[in-house]
């Protein structure tokens, strides 16, 4: 029996231009599954169905493999997902344009040489017309920016206090006129951005990023006319800035990725004026415990992180880390908790944290989805134990 609304499998094909033959393999390989299956194993699909696929079509054109595709789109179960997943996969249109500008500026140019009768740079060219690092390159920038999107959601959408953690981070740095800020791990700039109307005008803010996919996102998000911002691809091992050149220097949830606390603390510490402060933020051993409680009675091999980040730096030796470089440290906390009532922004967060997770739930996703549901069933409170500290220099 067909269902209002739906396609069976050859009206599916027919209507996405391609054979039954795909539609099948999507399906036995868990890239897009039906939503509805008869008694008689018939597969039919729906509008959903359509846009997810649309979306498959769209990564594989760009270049993605099936594998890299099936966890990039695994989580985008609702409107709110896709919307978002489609502003991202716009920023990657728009990185292989120019991507695409710059390959076709080089070829110009290899082009003029020959013609002059000079020798061409084949090691430079290689470089610039590498297709593998630049398909790497937006992968991880899809991953980057997609990841960020989920975990910045689940916090934003379903926090007990009114105060964003964004608001509350821009309250705690107590910004004032004139003053110089560096954000170093700017991310997507969100801490600028739902913070905009609050910025001083004659503020100097740089906003700074180890990843350029970063850095590009951020630059689109605040807008590259706003003369109050600068942006640079900079590692915090290595701030390409002068001594004393800044009132405030932000590092929010970054510190626990640096290779070497040693040499980011002394170099924050090296651009500082006197008096100035570092902002940075953590969280506890306490933090998200319940989304790894989770995670583990599913399925108890899954790590959401292949590190105890708080160990590296968090709220239990943040103090005594921050304390051998700055003379003043303090502990300001954010209280808050988490109570989600719907599954998918749970699901959506799992898949984005940094682990093995991907392992050992893609092929056992609607088991997974529907294990949350039930957990989600009645609400699902999560502790939340995290703040900032605040380092004078």
């Amino acid at each position: 029996m067909k269902l209002p609304g739906y396609y069976s499998s050859g009206e599916f094909a027919k209507k996405a231009h391609i054979t039954k033959k795909t539609v099948r393999y999507y399906d036995e390989h868990n890239i897009l599954k039906p939503s509805y299956v008869n008694e008689n194993g018939a597969r039919f699909y729906n509008d959903d169905d359509f846009a997810r696929l649309q979306q498959i079509l769209f990564l594989k054109y760009l270049g993605f493999s099936l594998d890299d595709i099936k966890e990039m789109t695994l989580r985008n179960t609702d409107s709110n997902v896709m919307s978002e997943s489609l502003h991202m996969q716009l920023g990657l249109v728009e990185e292989r344009i120019e991507q695409m500008k710059l390959m076709k500026s080089a070829l110009q140019e290899a082009s003029e040489v020959i013609d002059e009768g000079r020798s061409v740079d084949w090691s430079h060219m290689l470089e610039l017309v590498n297709i593998n690092e630049m398909e790497q390159k937006l992968k991880q920038q899809y991953r980057d920016a997609s990841n960020i999107s989920a975990r910045i959601k689940l916090h934003r959408d379903f926090s007990m206090n009114p105060v964003s953690w964004f608001s509350w981070v821009f309250d705690e740095c107590d910004f004032f006129k004139g003053e110089k800020v560096l954000e170093v791990g700017c991310g997507d700039a969100s801490l600028w951005t739902q913070n905009i109307d609050r910025i001083p005008a004659d503020m100097q803010i740089t906003l700074t990023d180890i990843s350029y996919g970063m850095v590009r996102d951020a630059t689109r998000n605040v807008g590259a006319d706003d003369r109050r911002f600068t942006y640079e691809v900079m590692d915090a091992h290595r701030l390409y800035k002068p001594d004393a050149s800044y009132d405030c220097v932000i590092a929010d949830h970054v510190l626990f990725y640096c290779d070497n606390m040693d040499a980011v603390c002394s170099e924050i510490l090296r651009v500082l004026k006197p008096g100035g402060v570092f902002v940075c933020s953590t969280y506890s051993s306490r933090h998200m415990k319940e989304i790894n409680d989770l995670v583990q009675e599913f399925d108890d091999r899954i790590e959401l992180s292949a590190e105890r980040l708080y160990e590296q730096f968090g709220k239990e030796n943040g103090e005594a880390i921050l304390g051998k470089y700055f003379g003043e440290v303090s502990w300001h906390e954010y209280k808050d908790e988490l109570v989600v009532e719907k599954a998918e922004p749970v699901i959506e967060y799992v898949l984005s944290c940094h682990g093995n997770q991907n392992r050992y739930i893609v092929d056992r996703y609607k088991e997974f989805a529907a294990f949350v549901r039930k957990k989600t069933e009645g609400g699902f409170h999560i502790t939340k134990d995290a703040g900032v500290f605040i380092a004078r220099k």
